[in-house]
């Protein structure tokens, strides 16, 4: 299944990082074709480096890398980048994506898989609406939480959260109507677009992520809360 883009938009710069050499030049080829810019590291060192000098709208992150590892890339490039990151792992337990969604990835891909899937999955985080570019400027939140849509930032009792892209879109979906049963199906829509594939379990994934990050617990939420057999709700107050 192939998500493409819109008439007259234009593919993006990517950045490939895996120290399977091989693999990297696969799946680079595979993007070039596609019309996106491309460039190759293979360490977690250069790919800090890459990610300033090339300044990619998306990086393809592999998790175990010489040097440091993707984890680590992840928290070092979250202090001046926001760029999508899409890891790449060959250990597919929830607790390894949970750790890599709460580090600062935006999508999760388990090794092995498919040149094209791994395109398709590109396009979709590239594809994917800024929901927050439709919002209201001051969105009601429970006490304790602020979202500014503006400047993109959250502030749980007045202390800045570092969040990604995607959980602070995730965030500000919920907000958007407090106390709604937010099915996964509708959260993946308002958050991941409607050419999103794949599984709802992701959802499931990134609340974990940004609940960890807001110190929310899950057995006594104090912001988001499960609904059970639907999904999830932000509370109101």
């Amino acid at each position: 299944m192939s998500a493409e883009l819109r008439p007259g938009e234009e593919p993006g710069r990517v950045l490939v990082v895996d120290d399977e050499t091989a693999l990297a030049k696969v799946v680079a080829n595979y993007l070039t074709r596609e019309g996106f810019t491309v460039r190759l590291a293979h360490d977690g060192p250069s790919a800090v480096r890459s990610v300033r000098d090339f300044e990619p709208a998306l990086i393809v992150l592999d998790l175990m890398l010489p040097g440091f590892d993707g984890l680590e890339v992840c928290r070092r490039i979250r202090t001046f980048s926001d760029a999508y990151v899409l890891m790449l792992s060959a250990r597919g337990d929830e607790s390894d994506k949970v750790t890599g969604l709460a580090a600062g990835a935006d999508d999760y891909v388990v090794k092995p898989f498919g040149p094209r899937e791994l395109v398709a999955r590109v396009k979709a985080l590239l594809r994917r609406p800024r929901a927050s570019s439709l919002l209201p400027k001051v969105l009601p939140t429970p006490p304790g939480l602020d979202i500014d849509v503006l400047s993109r930032t959250v502030r749980v009792d007045d202390t800045l959260v570092d969040l990604t892209p995607t959980e602070f879109t995730l965030l500000s979906a919920l907000a958007s109507r407090p106390d709604a049963a937010w099915s996964r199906a509708e959260i993946i829509t308002s958050v991941w677009g409607s050419s999103w594939f794949g599984d709802q379990h992701i959802v499931d994934v990134h609340v974990r992520a940004l609940r960890r990050k807001l110190g929310d617990d899950a057995t006594d939420p104090r912001f988001i809360r499960t609904v059970r057999g639907v999904g999830y709700s932000l509370r109101s107050s």
